[in-house]
């Protein structure tokens, strides 16, 4: 028998094939899993971080708010302190964090934040009532006056804390007038 021989087939390198489709293949893998995690849409993401942003901001809110209640200062600080790393600029926050500092009677820095929260707010009008307790416990009676009677024009008629606010102005008013008249008899 006759051998008959095939011509010889030139050897083809399937390296660069192999290699140009795996790439394909994990791009395209990469793609459509990035595709599924999340969802294929940024706005869903962004709505689901800001979702979870309010309701630790809600939730730490109302801890410090518990706190200050219960007179457990350095917690009420704990979570106010949560509360305006997320929210900077919630004045009542700042408020808050002024009634803590008030309780622990650090009162320059809790004119600071009731200060800040005017600043952000200026009808917030619980920072005014705080205000003039820490000027007052600066010894600043002036300052306490100012405040209070800036509470007193804001506050409604019938608010719970109207007559301690009425009762320190005329103290303070009192005080003030006894340390003018003392300074001009010098």
């Amino acid at each position: 028998m006759a051998e008959t021989s095939l011509p010889a087939r030139k050897r083809v390198d399937v390296r660069i094939v192999a290699l140009t489709l795996t790439i394909a293949l994990v791009a395209g893998g990469g793609f459509l899993l990035d595709r599924w995690i999340n969802g294929g849409d940024k706005a869903d993401l962004k709505e689901h971080v800001d979702s979870k942003r309010k309701e630790e901001i809600d939730q730490r809110f109302t801890q410090g708010v518990v706190m200050l209640h219960a007179r457990q200062y350095d917690h009420a600080m704990t979570a106010f302190h949560r509360v305006l790393q997320l929210a900077p600029t919630m004045p009542e926050a700042h408020v808050n964090m002024g009634f803590a500092l008030l309780g622990q009677k650090r009162y320059k820095e809790a004119l600071d934040f009731f200060d800040g929260a005017t600043a952000l707010n200026p009808n917030q009008i619980n920072a005014y009532f705080g205000m003039a307790e820490a000027f007052e416990g600066l010894g600043n009676y002036r300052g306490a006056l100012e405040a209070m009677e800036t509470w007193l024009h804001r506050a409604a008629k019938d608010d719970p804390f109207r007559r301690r606010a009425e009762a320190a102005v005329w103290e303070w008013r009192d005080r003030v007038n006894r340390d003018r008249a003392a300074s001009f008899a010098k």
